[in-house]
């Protein structure tokens, strides 16, 4: 396996390098501080676009950084799951940075769902205005009620009638639900109890103005709204849509979320690196311009020694995220399951790690908002549940590995 970059990969990375030092950073604090003034109200759909950030995503398409993620030349720049992963860690120096670039979750993975699964008017309706950016959307898989850990509890049930189908359930931590240009959820649902295990259910586009359709609540994350990017309750009552909504077809859902979480899980990592590489910068520069006992402190404590342990396990699990990348660019997202599996367990937890690190050197100034720190540990333990717990993925490389005994 080669892990050098192609040069087509080379210059993205430097194009995309050279926005986000230009660009990107010197705005992060005044974007940040205007979020949080929403988090004084969980109307967030009367939120009108932040100027900074509308004019930044307008020059990143000028200089052709969009849909970066989407391995089409033709509607983004034909990268490689392997070719994208540095440039989404670099996305990861800055909590606002994805959606600039249109590389943001939930609508990455939406987006892929319609790009791959989705049918020709499906993606002229939903998926054109998402690669645009002039929408946002919802994915609705998690439910309040039930062990979400094993997405076979799910009790969100889709049903055909006729030409439609019927939509009841709820979900919760459903990103992006608050936001102003959130225009349809792609919802999971039970289908068919009597079927095999793996097609009982499935994915269908929701508009969010349907009738029955109610966004309850928002929900905090260590106390924090995170608006607008945020994740939120939602419940859907008798809500009908037509069959034509339903993505690839009844009970293909557990299919369709096989596809999307792979790929997925390389963006949310490599960005987990890239925070990891920012936090330890933070780190370092704030030990050598602060002094106590008379000494710097990246002198004291044995912070030197952190901070190569940081190192280290940043490049391991930069190599790990990878070669995951590369086995399924290769191989395909069902052989690679094992890394895909590996990654989502180790590199969150790595973050958590150096953060915790960089924190502990910062000192107060670490659990504010003065620095993206906190933001950044935030980000470490939500990930250690999104897309499925850290047990679930150990589980999964357990039962692979010792599947090769037998």
């Amino acid at each position: 396996m080669d892990f050098s970059h192609s040069k087509r990969a080379q210059d993205t990375i430097q194009q995309v390098q050279q926005f986000m030092t230009e660009n990107v950073l010197p705005i992060e604090q005044e974007v940040m501080q205007l979020n949080r003034k929403l988090n004084n109200s969980e109307d967030w759909r009367t939120w009108q676009a932040l100027k900074p950030i509308e004019e930044l995503k307008a020059l990143a398409k000028q200089h052709c950084l969009w849909n970066l993620f989407l391995p089409d030349d033709q509607l983004g720049q034909g990268l490689s799951c392997q070719e994208y992963a540095p440039v989404a860690e670099l996305m990861g120096h800055s909590l606002i940075a994805p959606e600039i670039f249109n590389c943001n979750a939930p609508d990455t993975g939406n987006m892929e769902v319609l790009y791959h699964f989705g049918s020709t008017q499906q993606k002229r309706q939903w998926l054109t205005p998402l690669l645009a950016g002039e929408t946002r959307s919802v994915f609705g898989m998690t439910e309040p009620a039930v062990a979400s850990s094993d997405a076979t509890n799910m009790q969100a049930t889709i049903i055909e009638e006729g030409d439609n189908v019927i939509v009841n359930g709820t979900k919760w931590w459903s990103t992006g639900l608050g936001h102003p240009d959130a225009q349809f959820m792609i919802f999971m649902g039970l289908t068919d109890s009597d079927a095999a295990k793996h097609q009982q259910h499935s994915m269908v586009i929701i508009p969010l103005d349907t009738p029955g359709v109610t966004i309850k609540r928002m929900l905090t994350a260590f106390g924090e709204l995170d608006a607008p990017y945020g994740h939120g309750e939602v419940e859907l009552t008798d809500v009908v849509v037509p069959k034509t909504n339903v993505i690839a077809g009844l009970g293909k859902g557990f299919a369709i979320a096989q596809g999307r979480l792979g790929p997925g899980r390389i963006h949310h990592c490599m960005r987990a690196i890239g925070a990891a590489e920012r936090s330890l910068a933070l780190a370092i520069k704030r030990g050598q311009t602060r002094q106590a006992f008379g000494n710097q402190i990246i002198n004291l404590g044995g912070n030197k020694e952190r901070i190569a342990k940081a190192r280290m396990a940043i490049d391991q699990a930069r190599l790990l995220t990878l070669h995951a990348a590369w086995k399924i660019d290769n191989f395909g997202v069902k052989h690679s399951m094992t890394e895909i599996s590996a990654i989502k367990v180790v590199i969150p937890n790595m973050l958590t790690e150096i953060v915790d690190m960089a924190i502990q050197i910062h000192g107060g100034a670490g659990m504010c908002h003065d620095t993206p720190l906190a933001g950044f540990a935030a980000m470490a333990r939500a990930l250690r549940l999104a897309d499925g717990p850290d047990e679930v993925h150990m589980a999964m490389v357990s039962r692979l590995e010792l599947g090769k005994y037998k």
